[in-house]
């Protein structure tokens, strides 16, 4: 198989949360996945050395655990992404989008609650153009726990799964992963705990006839029978 998918990602573990059972399933049928980060912390921003050399080993160890081909980094200041201008982060998202060709991409919700993931995944938007990005078959938005269902604005439109993956196999996988980030983990009720994650699987399965799955929201799919 010559397929390639791409994952979007405001911060670290966010791939994890949204599709990491599902960028596993992809990699043992045999696409190449990749990653691109667009944040990073910096110790003018408040960041230990300390802090900022444990992050970068977290993400050299999910890079291998994943089997990762191209991890590239944009390199804003975290929770600032708002502050770039817009066609700022969309010519560095579409140059990763050029340098990849992904089939398949993974971006954020729109509608998250977190700044970050709002402006990444509006500046996604604009690098999906068919005419511009041929190489594009589907573009899936994935949801954040803590992130994507803490919005609570009654007026903004909700995350509506319409998309199923099972990672019956993976679940595992993915929440070891996830414990890479030990500053990310906390004891349940915590969102990023778990049980808060493996439950959240385990409803999305249920959704779908599987005992575990991860669910997107699909914006685009070019289907060429």
């Amino acid at each position: 198989m010559n397929k390639t998918a791409v994952v979007i990602t405001p911060h670290p573990d966010d791939e994890t949360l949204g599709c990491g059972g599902t960028l596993l399933v992809l990699k043992n049928i045999g696409y190449k996945i990749n990653w691109l980060i667009v944040t990073n912390i910096f110790e003018e921003f408040g960041f230990s050395k300390e802090k900022i050399e444990s992050r970068n080993n977290e993400i050299d160890l999910v890079s291998k655990r994943y089997g990762f081909d191209i991890v590239k980094k944009i390199g804003i200041p975290t929770s600032r992404v708002d502050e770039i201008s817009k066609g700022k982060l969309v010519s560095e998202i579409s140059n990763a989008f050029n340098e990849i060709k992904p089939n398949i991409i993974f971006a954020p919700f729109y509608n998250d609650v977190h700044t970050d993931h709002k402006a990444i995944a509006e500046a996604t938007l604009s690098c999906t153009k068919w005419f511009r990005y041929s190489y594009i078959e589907k573009v899936l938005y994935y949801e954040t726990i803590s992130e994507t269902d803490f919005n609570i604005d009654s007026t903004a439109k909700r995350f509506n799964p319409n998309v199923y993956i099972d990672i019956s196999q993976y679940l595992d996988e993915k929440l070891s992963i996830m414990k890479i980030y030990e500053s990310e983990i906390g004891e349940f009720p915590f969102p990023r705990s778990e049980k808060a994650i493996r439950s959240l699987a385990y409803l999305r399965g249920s959704q779908c006839g599987s005992d575990a799955a991860e669910a997107f929201e699909l914006l685009r799919a070019n289907i060429k029978l």
